[in-house]
């Protein structure tokens, strides 16, 4: 044998070695057959665990965000200054919303006022255009 044809066989080896392991991982691995009543219990399983599960996250959630908030306001000192600083908070939010609203209003009237004006305007002038029209 020529060395080419060494190199050949063992390179086709090699290849050959590879497509049978890429095969194989191709290959879907198939679960041990279920019978219909195993199956049903695992819905049934499932049926239960799945709204269990979901109130539990929902509680540590909840649990969670009472003690965030409940924090600041354990001991009466850190108690009444959080509130006092709430309270201002609040305070504010509502200056600016109702400035906000203010602002909004103001501008409504006067864009109403300049259309009545303009509409006036275009009035009177098309009553004197016509009035001299007549006069002619």
């Amino acid at each position: 044998m020529s060395p080419t044809t060494t190199s050949q066989s063992t390179a086709a080896k090699k290849a050959a070695a590879t497509r049978r392991r890429n095969a194989a991982k191709k290959a879907p691995v198939q679960a041990p057959e279920r019978t219909p009543l195993q199956q049903a219990q695992d819905y049934a399983e499932r049926a239960v665990l799945i709204p269990v599960g979901a109130a539990l996250v929902a509680r540590d959630n909840l649990l969670e965000t009472v003690t965030e908030v409940a924090k600041p306001y354990r001991q009466r000192e850190t108690a009444q200054a959080q509130l006092e600083r709430d309270i201002k908070r609040f305070e504010r939010r509502g200056t600016t919303a109702r400035n906000r609203v203010e602002r909004e209003l103001k501008k409504a009237r006067t864009r109403v006022e300049r259309e009545l004006r303009q509409r006036r305007t275009r009035v009177q002038r098309t009553v004197k255009q016509n009035r001299t029209r007549v006069q002619r």
